[in-house]
């Protein structure tokens, strides 16, 4: 009877420690699931930062060329939005793979090859026009014609300024009026060299894409939550849609772009200043 009153209380003695247990691992899980849940959630806030950083450098780099062009219907609004996805790297950090817009580039490339042949306007419109035909864009081809309609004869006159009536006090010696010329030719104002943009649009739109890139890492990226030997790490590619049969674009290059997460540490602890943590950032291009 005794024997089996003790392995009663041994029981019982076990039972009651396998509660708290199984409450500790039930209460680990959650926590685990939370972080998770977290993480997934700071990273899907920061994938939403780098795709309006790299949609805020196509609209700076369209405004520039616009201004460069003098004509805002040469550069329409891309169709296509940056698309960003992150993911944690056990062991590493986090690394943004950033798949960035095409420029719209077939009348950007058309004025640069223009611009350096020094063609004249009626070349610039059959070259435009034989660009849009190719794309088949029929938004472009509006624009054209509205270009075309606007456009008229293009003459250039001398500057001339007339002078006041000649005053009865200048005369000659012989008391006939002195002769004045009554038009003065000016010359024409110097134009403003044209836009570097100009020279390579694609360059000038990776740099600036790059630039808002780098920017938007080290103003948002403090929730992350990285450890002191994480990194944090972009990739940015064009992306263009091709078929499957198409040769590969061997002219498209990925930029990447990482920095230390003490580094990030440090310069929202205002150990680092902005020119300062945009230095330590590692960029490579391949």
């Amino acid at each position: 009877m005794k024997g089996i009153v003790s392995v009663a209380i041994g029981g019982l003695v076990v039972g009651g420690m396998a509660v708290p247990a199984a409450a500790q691992t039930s209460a680990a899980a959650r926590a685990a699931a939370d972080q998770q849940r977290q993480s997934r959630y700071q990273i899907s806030q920061m994938e939403r930062m780098l795709e309006g950083a790299v949609e805020h450098g196509l609209t700076v780099v369209r405004e520039k060329l616009q201004a460069a062009m003098r004509a805002q219907t040469f550069i329409p609004e891309n169709p296509e939005n940056a698309h960003v996805r992150g993911f944690r790297l056990e062991g590493y950090g986090v690394f943004f793979d950033i798949e960035v817009p095409p420029l719209q580039g077939s009348l950007i490339w058309s004025l640069k090859t223009l611009d350096q042949n020094e063609l004249g306007l009626q070349s610039a419109l059959k070259t435009i026009k034989e660009h849009i035909a190719a794309a088949g864009d029929t938004n472009l081809e509006q624009a054209l014609k509205r270009i075309e309609l606007q456009v008229g004869p293009v003459a250039v006159t001398p500057n001339v300024v007339a002078l006041p009536p000649i005053p009865n006090a200048a005369r000659n010696v012989t008391g006939a009026p002195a002769i004045v010329s009554e038009k003065m030719e000016v010359a024409a104002p110097t134009p403003d060299p044209p836009d570097p943009i100009l020279n390579d649009p694609e360059e000038g739109y990776r740099t600036e894409v790059k630039n808002q890139v780098m920017d938007a890492m080290l103003e948002y990226s403090g929730s992350m939550g990285f450890r002191t030997d994480d990194w944090l790490a972009v990739g940015l590619r064009r992306h263009d849609d091709r078929p499957l049969i198409a040769p590969a674009d061997s002219e498209a290059r990925t930029v990447v772009i990482r920095i230390r997460a003490a580094d990030l540490a440090a310069f929202r602890g205002n150990q680092l200043t902005k020119p300062e943590a945009l230095k330590k950032m590692i960029v490579q291009m391949f």
